[in-house]
């Protein structure tokens, strides 16, 4: 019914064949991986191997109802077959949510960078401000934070920080927030009273396993040396920090958030896998260009996507024109609004462009 749909099922299926198989059992890592891609593609797989069940009662209940001569019979099998289509064209419509959503649905975990853009002291307060909100949205959803890297400034604001989000739906919900964030208030700093603008970017990255993206050891350059910035000893007089150049692509990662260099260069190739998969996924999206645009702006940080206008309490995604005047709740995590709006655009745009 849904290619897309039937494709991702097909390969559940070939998970479940692999799952089995004595060598994947003998092999933890493996194994590990398979069993996270074949429970990433749960929630699409299960209805449709429902539907297709459902699809084999109706046509022997179908089939039953040809065959009967008996009225009362009859009329208890056509009553069956009643219930079964209404169920078959609400199943079809959830499988058609499913498709719209695309890749997104069956992706649970996504790596977000947050980094200060124009505007000094005041834009790294704002990189935390939305650190802070975005923490917030996903401790309430109950999905899984952990801090990657960071980098941050004397009055605890951050030029740069990365953090994976791990839990159901975590990157069909936040995979629209990639892009340029700009912040109109009266800044910690200013004296005067005087509203300033700044910014921040945000990239939203699908976290890669390594099944989707094999990194090989030819490709990589892997430097280690002592880590920058505030943090005394631990930071300075050990070479803790890993920096890994993928030779390909010239994608350069660099980790020093960790004590141990160990568990950085780990970081580092997640990050890595994730700004490959990204590479490869916006690729495809321009080869598909000419048939599909790209539905809600290209992700691109460049592209300013959102303002914060403090004075106003305000809050305006430019791209699907909603202005919400609630931002003081926004910023304490409560972005359903703005996330609902921008998945029923792009909902109604993807069936738009397939229809």
């Amino acid at each position: 019914m849904f290619p897309s749909l039937e494709q991702k099922y097909a390969r559940f299926e070939e998970l479940e064949k692999q799952l089995q198989s004595p060598d994947v059992a003998s092999d933890i890592d493996r194994m590990i991986e398979l069993q996270r891609e074949h429970g990433g593609l749960q929630k699409v797989a299960l209805p449709v191997r429902a539907y297709h069940e459902l699809e084999e009662n109706l046509a022997a209940a179908k089939e039953m109802l040809a065959e009967e001569t008996d009225a009362d019979a009859k009329a208890y099998a056509q009553a069956e077959v009643d219930e079964l289509e209404a169920k078959r064209e609400q199943m079809a419509a959830e499988l058609e949510e499913l498709a719209a959503a695309g890749d997104a649905a069956t992706r649970g975990s996504l790596i977000m960078e947050i980094r200060s853009g124009a505007g000094g002291d005041e834009a790294a307060l704002f990189a935390r401000d939305l650190w802070e909100m975005y923490r917030s949205y996903c401790e309430g959803k109950g999905w899984k934070i952990e801090v990657i890297d960071s980098s941050a400034t004397d009055l605890g604001g951050f030029r740069e920080l990365t953090f994976s989000v791990t839990g159901d739906g975590a990157f069909l919900n936040l995979q629209f927030e990639s892009g340029g964030h700009r912040v109109q208030r009266v800044p910690e700093t200013e004296t005067q009273g005087r509203v300033h603008t700044s910014a921040a970017t945000v990239a939203v990255l699908p976290e890669a396993s390594e099944v989707e993206v094999e990194l090989k050891p030819e490709d990589l350059e892997i430097d280690t040396m002592r880590a920058g910035g505030p943090g005394g000893q631990k930071v300075n007089k050990t070479e803790s920090a890993v920096r890994i150049t993928h030779t390909p692509t010239g994608l350069v990662v660099k980790i020093q958030d960790e004590k141990s260099q160990h568990k950085n260069r780990a970081k580092a190739m997640r990050v890595l896998r994730s700004r490959l998969l990204e590479l490869r996924e916006a690729e495809a999206n321009a080869a598909r260009a000419e048939n599909r645009r790209t539905l809600i702006g290209s992700g691109d940080r460049s592209e300013r996507i959102r303002t914060y206008n403090y004075p106003q309490n305000r809050i305006t995604d430019h791209r699907i024109g909603l202005s919400i005047h609630k931002l003081d709740q926004v910023m304490q995590g409560d972005l359903e609004e703005l996330i609902s709006g921008l998945l029923e655009f792009d909902r109604q745009e993807r069936l738009n462009a397939t229809a």
